[in-house]
């Protein structure tokens, strides 16, 4: 296995994230590939080993080569006789030494959009469908846990030994010898230690006050350095890295850092207490065994002081700032966080607590998240809130869910309460595209210690092999929690028989997602959404119809994100007159749909699906995938409700040509003047009624197909049209260099409006591409556009 390159990312100044200003407040480097925009004239793909410190991983590509082996055949259930076990620990250690000899499915990671870049082979026994492997052998599979819990688990009746957090003694002590037969453990805990040693040298983490966003960035930095510290003393017993991580937890309650009083770690932007309380609570926890009795006191009182205790008064209101606001109808990250942070805070120190702040909390948090957090998942799947925020609570609802599991023996039905939670997972899945994902809405603040590793315990949970090799092979893969909720008896591809596919049809949300591969990161991939415009926590866009579009290994059409935080009433509410729509990424003109008469989307919009069909082509078990010519899917809907102008609106988008181009129509009649935009970081060549989109050395070409009478295409910047409505006094937009608005007028009136898409393919000729008749909506079919 190639080794570890571990370098400190200097564009991220983690001492004083202040002195950085970007849209988030506070100098995020996965800004621009967490929105899917890149900069002007990228650098090619690169597979250097390296970290990047500032996200919440490290990046470490390590080369795997696929030599023709073969795995073995799929464990499947079978009676409990001594030949079935014997032979489902022969598949375990078949699996277990293929795994070893390929290493990393991966061969490098895109330096880009930080997705993994997978070898191309035919190699068809190489990968198999996902499954678990069981097996009692500790060297494979993690052994069972010693303790048995009570017959009638309670929140604070708690296992008798340490820690009780995610990662329970026994673990620990299988742990060496997973690291040693498993290349992605071993991957991961060298990551853990490059970072943490990155960490180690750093300066404390500095107080700053970020706006609205408050001192979050503060506390999920810190929290995120206290795992690694705690992760490396536990795998050492070196002593450098708890002195290190009680510098660190010292300092966050210094007369330095913050006001005075329990305001400290600011509970009116309640996220912030709840992610130092998760922090402390780790740390108490994991290096139980080492801290004095005086450090014990210390941390236990200041995370009482300064957080649990601002969890009782945020939930009884009794100051009357209404910091919990959050416990009430919120069915989203918020809940998610600052119940997660209360709980594993509360866990931490139960027994200990004389105070008996500790059991209120538990006698709290759990039943509301049960009722908001485990809630935000809708009937398909989908987050209420955006893909990014997808992040933040799915964090806090799997730390929460695992804390509870390894500490009582019960997540008391967090993880099953709303039966939708399953799904979530091919969510995240789906919303991945080669060009990163389709981030609608805001993307939220710097990640730090947020990742998507809730895949894991997910997958594992629930039975979803799947989720877990879909997300062990990610850039933010490598962190503690990894090391703990992967099932390494885990084996096969995610992509084998995964369907191309998924229509998310849930009325809040209502969206596809369509791609020609899995595994090829120059592949085609096309998703929209239409879904409504109100219900998302206050984080979404006015953004009926948007899209994104990828190929050739580059985002043509992409989302802005979020605008600045810090933006007065950015956040007041999302009613139709509300000032967040004044900012221009939050505005139906900042989107990648229709605008009419220049004006926003009705809030009250209710969009129906129309027509959601594909032809179900899955991948296979090779990555490299040969489809059929007639291979499409499609996805339409009435979006005639998104502007009072509008006496009729279809859009409709689909795969031409064996998934090599894409159609997108709108079908509408309008009383005011109708605008098609798509926002680009191509340059952009018009010509007539076609346009040449060019990123380095990648061509796109669009063309209106029957172009009607009237019709323009035009380009310009990312700003606010002149006619808009002006913003506050003394707010500003964000700027958005190296975006480009592709735009195509007409006047008001009855028009089918065809646009056609033609990435410019390596080894395809102009004959080569097709040009679909002229079909409406309406009469869409699998088979209406094929070649005639």
């Amino acid at each position: 296995m190639a080794s570890n390159n571990y370098s400190y990312n200097a564009t991220y100044n983690h001492s004083n994230a202040s002195n950085i200003h970007t849209p988030y407040g506070s100098g995020d480097p996965y800004y621009n590939e967490s929105t899917g925009f890149i900069n002007p004239n990228p650098n090619k793909k690169g597979t250097s080993k390296w970290v990047k410190i500032g996200i919440p991983v490290a990046l470490v590509v390590i080369a795997a080569a696929v030599v023709g082996v073969v795995l073995g055949i799929r464990h499947k259930n079978s009676s409990s006789s001594s030949s079935s076990a014997s032979s489902a620990e022969a598949a375990a250690s078949q699996a277990a030494s293929v795994k070893n000899e390929i290493g990393l499915y991966p061969t490098a990671t895109d330096s880009l959009y930080l997705l993994p870049i997978y070898p191309s082979t035919t190699n068809t026994a190489a990968f198999t469908s996902p499954t678990f492997n069981p097996s009692s052998n500790v060297a494979l599979a993690w052994p069972s846990d010693p303790w048995t819990p009570p017959a009638s688990p309670a929140p604070t009746s708690v296992r008798p030994d340490r820690p009780r957090l995610i990662a329970p003694s026994y673990k620990w002590q299988a742990l060496p010898d997973l690291i040693k037969n498993d290349p992605y453990m071993k991957y991961w805990n060298d990551t853990i230690f490059g970072n943490a040693t990155v960490y180690y040298s750093l300066p404390v983490v500095q107080y700053y006050m970020d706006g609205d966003s408050g001192i979050l960035d503060n506390a999920r930095e810190i929290k995120m350095r206290v795992k690694a510290f705690a992760y490396a003393y536990r795998m050492t017993n070196d002593t450098k890295w708890v002195d290190r991580a009680y510098k660190e937890l010292q300092n966050c309650v210094s007369d330095s850092f913050g006001p005075s009083g329990d305001l400290k770690w600011n509970p009116t932007h309640f996220l912030d207490t709840a992610e130092f309380t998760a922090a402390f609570g780790y740390a108490y926890d994991w290096l139980y065994d080492v801290w004095t009795d005086d450090q014990k006191t210390t941390l236990r009182s200041n995370m009482i002081f300064y957080g649990l205790n601002r969890g009782l008064i945020a939930y009884n209101n009794s100051d009357n700032l209404w910091t919990g606001w959050w416990s009430n109808n919120t069915q989203g990250n918020w809940n998610c966080v600052c119940n997660g942070g209360l709980t594993v805070g509360a866990l931490a120190i139960v027994g200990d607590d004389t105070t008996g702040t500790a059991e209120q909390i538990l006698g709290l948090t759990i039943d509301n998240a049960k009722q908001n957090c485990a809630q935000a998942v809708v009937t398909d799947g989908s987050w209420t809130e955006t893909a990014n925020y997808w992040y933040f609570g799915t964090t806090g609802h799997a730390e929460m869910s695992s804390s509870l599991m390894t500490a009582t023996g019960s997540d008391f039905d967090l993880l099953t309460v709303n039966p939708n939670f399953e799904k979530t997972g091919l969510y995240h899945m789906y919303i991945t595209g080669p060009g990163s994902l389709f981030s609608y809405g805001d993307h939220g603040p710097n990640k730090f210690s947020t990742t998507a590793n809730g895949m894991m315990l997910y997958g594992d949970y629930f039975k979803h092999p799947e989720y877990v090799l879909f997300q062990r092979d990610q850039h933010d893969a490598p962190e503690p929690w990894s090391m703990f909720w992967y099932n390494p008896t885990v084996a096969g591809a995610f992509w084998d028989g995964m369907p191309l596919d998924h229509f998310f049809t849930d009325p809040l949300t209502q969206w596809a997602s369509m791609r020609g591969s899995w595994t090829d990161e120059n592949t085609l991939y096309v998703a929209m959404k239409f879904g409504k415009n109100q219900g998302h926590q206050t984080h979404n866009d006015l953004d009926v119809g948007d899209f994104v579009l990828d190929a050739l290994g580059t985002r043509w059409a992409g989302e802005l994100g979020s605008g600045d935080y810090r933006s007065e009433n950015y956040f007041s509410n999302d009613t139709q007159g509300s000032e967040r729509w004044l900012y221009y990424r939050k505005r139906s003109e900042g989107q990648n749909t229709v605008l009419v008469g220049a004006q926003n989307q009705l809030v009250t919009a209710a969009p129906q699906i129309l027509q959601n069909l594909t032809t179900g082509d899955s991948q296979g078990s090779s990555t490299v995938i040969d489809l059929s010519s007639d291979s499409t899917a499609l996805f339409t809907g009435d979006l005639s409700s998104a502007y009072d102008t509008v006496t009729e609106w279809k859009r409709g988008i689909r795969l031409l040509n064996g998934r090599k181009q894409v159609l997108l129509q709108d079908d509408i009649n309008a009383s005011d003047s109708i605008m098609w935009r798509m926002h680009t970081n191509a340059t952009v060549e018009i010509s007539g009624t076609s346009a040449t989109l060019t990123i380095g050395d990648k061509k796109l070409q669009m063309t209106i197909l029957n172009p009607p009478d009237g019709v323009t295409m035009t380009q310009g910047p990312a700003q606010r049209l002149s006619t808009d409505p002006p913003l506050i006094d003394n707010q500003v937009d964000q700027p958005n260099p190296g975006v480009t608005v592709v735009m195509i007028n007409l006047p008001a009136g009855q028009y089918s409006l065809q646009v056609l898409f033609n990435p410019q393919w390596d080894g395809m000729s102009a004959s080569d591409f097709v040009t679909p008749p002229s079909v409406p909506i309406d009469n869409w079919s699998l088979t209406s556009h094929n070649s005639q």
